[in-house]
């Protein structure tokens, strides 16, 4: 399966100097899923977060390919995962995930995917009335402030799939207490039927035996 993620209209802005893309993929058994976004600049960061929500054991394969199709990252059956690498070539990045492993599971992923760009850092216009180093260290507030949001941003969902995983191990555990439950259930009233039977052949044949 192919999607990009600029056709769709996915890629919004979030800042002057970043691009970023949040989305929960359904992910159905034996499917393969590849988004694609376009980097104009060598030397931009491309930061990327995936999580597996719920399905199966929480896996997922995923793979990173640059423009001349050179493996950048990958891994199998990987829970979650982030990562920030700067793009040596431009044009166009290609992120995968596998589920062909899973015969029946299907699994929802959530996954975010930002293009940063350092280098326009340096055009953008000053402040009338400010001085340079006043200018300087006013951005520098602001990409801090905008790094400690990004980590933020990163914790909550990490503590969503955290909460996501549990619940599900909670459901988990209930459906097999009450199937254990219902087993115990059938098998106490098999035993009760099977020595009502017991004494009953006992006592009659008892009565032969009078007889």
């Amino acid at each position: 399966m192919k999607l990009s993620l600029l056709s769709c209209g996915l890629l919004a802005s979030l800042a002057p100097l970043v691009s970023a893309t949040a989305l929960t993929y359904k992910l159905v058994a034996n499917e393969k899923a590849c988004f694609y976004t376009d980097v104009e600049n060598k030397g931009t960061k491309i930061a990327f977060y995936f999580a597996v929500q719920s399905g199966g054991a929480f896996d997922v394969d995923y793979e990173v390919t640059g423009p001349q199709q050179k493996v950048i990252l990958d891994g199998a059956k990987e829970r979650q995962g982030d990562f920030v690498f700067t793009a040596l070539d431009s044009g166009e990045y290609k992120f995968c995930f596998n589920n062909e492993m899973s015969t029946f599971a299907e699994k929802f992923v959530d996954f975010e995917i930002a293009v940063e760009n350092e280098a326009a850092r340096a055009s953008l216009p000053a402040k009338q009335g400010t001085t340079p180093e006043q200018t300087s260290a006013l951005e520098e507030s602001i990409f801090k402030l905008s790094g400690q949001l990004s980590t933020i941003t990163r914790n909550q969902k990490y503590f969503r799939t955290r909460e996501n995983r549990n619940f599900s191990t909670v459901r988990s555990t209930e459906r097999r207490i009450f199937n254990f439950s219902i087993i115990e259930s059938l098998m106490m009233i098999c035993m009760a039927g099977l020595q009502v039977f017991i004494v009953r052949f006992f006592f009659q044949g008892a009565r032969k035996g009078y007889v």
